[in-house]
């Protein structure tokens, strides 16, 4: 499935035309996600490449991101995937609470990039999260040369961003058959 990002209506990013991102349940326990930015790349500052390790506070610089909510309860997950792939994964028992680092295998990333397109494909070991429908929430952070940031989702919910608020959590994938 193909989706694409909305920019936050706060949010100006002249180098962007789209972000598209594609998610595939291939089987109970793995997720695929392709984002693709498309437009001027080499006005973003992207992350350099770094050795693949969990590291916090990605959302500071261009970032994509996926929360994973089963289709009950409130207990959801974060998953932020940079450029450099570096990765976090952060778990929380409700509406940004309980935040604890989540127990997850860490995610396969690999990037490509070219003059008009940054695509960034990430594979999910997702078997320590409930076999249940989920519903997602996709969306990236975007960082002009100048440090300007912008914010897209699938959905946004009023005020200012916050793709943990639950309009955010607007896709929903069916429990995977088991194999």
């Amino acid at each position: 499935m193909r989706h694409i990002l909305k920019i936050h209506p706060d949010s100006r990013c002249k180098p962007v035309s789209r972000i598209e991102v594609e998610v595939a349940r291939l089987a109970p326990d793995r997720l695929a996600l392709r984002y693709v930015v498309k437009g001027a790349t080499a006005g973003l500052r992207i992350p350099a490449p770094a050795a693949k390790a969990r590291t916090d506070e990605l959302w500071k610089h261009t970032c994509f991101e996926v929360f994973i909510r089963p289709d009950a309860g409130l207990e959801y997950f974060e998953y932020n995937f940079s450029p450099s792939t570096q990765w976090a994964a952060y778990r929380f028992t409700g509406y940004r609470e309980g935040m604890s680092p989540a127990e997850v295998a860490a995610p396969e990333i690999e990037v490509r990039q070219a003059n008009d397109r940054l695509e960034v494909n990430v594979m999910l070991d997702v078997g320590s999260l409930p076999a249940t429908a989920w519903r997602l929430g996709l969306s990236a952070i975007i960082e002009e040369l100048g440090g300007a940031r912008s914010y897209w989702a699938l959905a946004h919910p009023s005020g200012k961003p916050d793709f943990h608020h639950g309009d955010c959590f607007a896709l929903r994938l069916p429990a995977a058959n088991p194999i």
